[in-house]
């Protein structure tokens, strides 16, 4: 859940939203992934979600919310999704992201129990930002992992104003506060106010490799360097090794667990 625009204010807030699930909703699997989104392409390069989205309008619907609001219905205005994976009464995993897709498609293909519910993504249609409807997301998020019968809900936040800092480490940025408390970043405080707890950095959340004319069709950047590479939305440099002919991003993400009740 990574991975979710920025919060802003001042703006209306949406007319009443109608949040169901994908299950309830069949007719928006043909939509799902036609929303304006922000998603830079590189993002939506990791391999490791193919396990999942590949998968969703057929095996997790169940775990799809899908919104629309009153002056619009009919029409996608947001999407959330979570995925239930195995923790066996383990810590949360430092791969994170990539880490809750890989054990929750490993059980369900070997028919074994899950035990953990995680978050992994709240999409706000472009037109809607700043209008408090992630918040609202994420407590849509939290009520139906209640409903599935879960005490709590996990998810590896990826900081939405990390990457107007790329060299600052994650442990540092992760636990940054404002003088009321909150969370420096705005993303880490939508979830803090819902009630979430900031646990830990997951330090290889989500690991994208290309070679580097896949980096330079992703970005548009020239990757004729070796070394650090800064690329827009981007939370850490890239790993640019010329020589090699590749490139490499490895994310680090905040782990956030919500008690539910």
């Amino acid at each position: 859940m990574a991975r979710e625009p920025p919060v802003a204010a001042g703006r209306m807030r949406l007319m009443p939203l109608r949040v169901t699930t994908l299950a309830e909703r069949p007719e928006f699997a043909s939509s799902l992934w036609d929303m304006d989104h922000t998603w830079h392409e590189f993002v939506l390069n990791d391999p490791i979600a193919d396990l999942f989205y590949a998968r969703v309008t057929t095996t997790y619907q169940d775990y799809v919310l899908v919104a629309d609001d009153d002056a619009e219905p009919g029409r996608l205005a947001a999407r959330a999704c979570m995925i239930p994976f195995a923790a066996n009464g383990g810590p949360l995993p430092d791969d994170g992201w990539d880490g809750v897709i890989r054990s929750g498609w490993l059980a369900r293909e070997r028919g074994a129990d899950t035990d953990a519910i995680s978050a992994l993504e709240i999409t706000v249609r472009r037109d809607l930002l700043g209008t408090g409807l992630s918040a609202l997301m994420v407590a849509a998020l939290r009520e139906h992992a209640a409903r599935l019968g879960h005490h709590e809900l996990v998810a590896p936040v990826r900081p939405n104003r990390k990457h107007l800092e790329p060299h600052t480490p994650m442990s540092e940025y992760a636990f940054r506060t404002r003088s009321d408390g909150l969370p420096h970043d705005a993303w880490l405080r939508v979830h803090v106010r819902a009630g979430g707890k900031i646990v830990k950095v997951a330090p290889r959340s989500m690991v994208v490799a290309g070679t580097l004319a896949e980096w330079r069709g992703w970005t548009g950047l020239p990757f004729d360097r070796s070394g650090p590479v800064e690329v827009p939305g981007a939370l850490t440099p890239v790993h640019c090794d010329v020589p090699h002919d590749h490139a490499v991003y490895v994310e680090p993400n905040v782990w956030v667990s919500h008690t539910l009740t």
